[in-house]
């Protein structure tokens, strides 16, 4: 069974005559004949009476056509679908870690679509960590990913756009606020409310204290920067974060590091040797030369 021969056999219903039918079609009226017979041969039902030159649907040929017409309708959404997609418009997965999600990415999504080729394209968000986002990059759920670099990931092309300057924010009236020169090891004298380890931005912290050989006393790991906020405000302890837009909303100090500029690289991540619709591949673009700006 063809979708020609579904096409044949609603255009003989509709017209109930073969060689209008076949007129219509711009076949031979023998060919349409002879396909409807091979259906009818495959079915194993009669889906037409003959009388004369009409003809007329069986009480069998009435149920099948139901169901033709609901085929023939989905393959002709589905045309359209893709017809879209392959256009101007189309649609896009895209994925992030938490701190992105305040401003970031709604700005950034805004700005692609304030330009007139791109108005028709749509977006479905999700907010993950990086592991969760690479998994999901690599089965397809996710289009676009932005988050940290993970290695051994020989399938993505990972492009640094954003860099976050990390900061240390305690409760207001903390000690630390009144010292000069704050400094990555002052840490070690304050209970430290910490990343989740298995974050991307958890791995980042502990390998740089690892790496300066500081041994913070981690008294929590929350999942972002609002729930660490959260925590700091109260005087649960202080955290090294991300300088996000998210801190303002908390009553805190934000305090920058003296002996060393710490930044956090957020990367672009998204499938090598992968096909992309154009509303992907414009998007891709799009953050690799605005995105860094915005």
């Amino acid at each position: 069974m063809t979708l020609n021969q579904l096409l044949y056999f609603q255009t003989v219903a509709r017209c109930q005559h073969f060689r209008l039918a076949a007129a219509e079609l711009n076949i031979s009226q023998p060919s349409l004949s002879r396909s409807i017979s091979n259906l009818e041969e495959e079915l194993g039902v009669i889906l037409f009476e003959r009388h004369g030159r009409t003809i007329s649907l069986t009480k069998y040929g009435r149920i099948f056509l139901e169901h033709t017409g609901r085929i023939l309708d989905d393959v002709s959404l589905a045309r359209k679908q893709m017809q879209k997609l392959s256009g101007s418009a189309g649609h896009v997965d895209i994925a992030y870690v938490f701190p992105l999600a305040e401003h970031y990415i709604p700005h950034l999504v805004r700005q692609f679509l304030s330009h007139d080729r791109n108005k028709d394209v749509t977006f479905r968000f999700h907010q993950k960590h990086t592991a969760e986002l690479v998994d999901g990059l690599k089965s397809e759920r996710y289009d676009i990913i932005l988050g940290s670099y993970v290695e051994n990931e020989p399938d993505i092309q990972f492009t640094p756009i954003l860099n976050q300057e990390m900061i240390i924010i305690t409760p207001l009236e903390h000690p630390l606020t009144k010292k000069d020169a704050l400094t990555l090891r002052d840490l070690e004298d304050y209970p430290i409310i910490g990343y989740d380890r298995f974050s991307g931005l958890g791995r980042f912290t502990n390998r740089t204290y690892d790496s300066y050989s500081i041994h913070p006393d981690i008294i929590c790991e929350s999942p972002d920067e609002n729930a660490i906020a959260s925590l700091v405000a109260e005087n649960f302890g202080i955290a090294l974060v991300a300088n996000v837009d998210s801190l303002d909303h908390f009553p805190l100090e934000k305090l920058h590091l003296s002996d060393i500029n710490l930044q956090h690289t957020v990367y672009l991540g998204y499938l090598k040797r992968h096909y992309q619709i154009p509303a992907v591949k414009n998007f891709i673009s799009f953050i690799k030369k605005e995105g860094i700006r915005i």
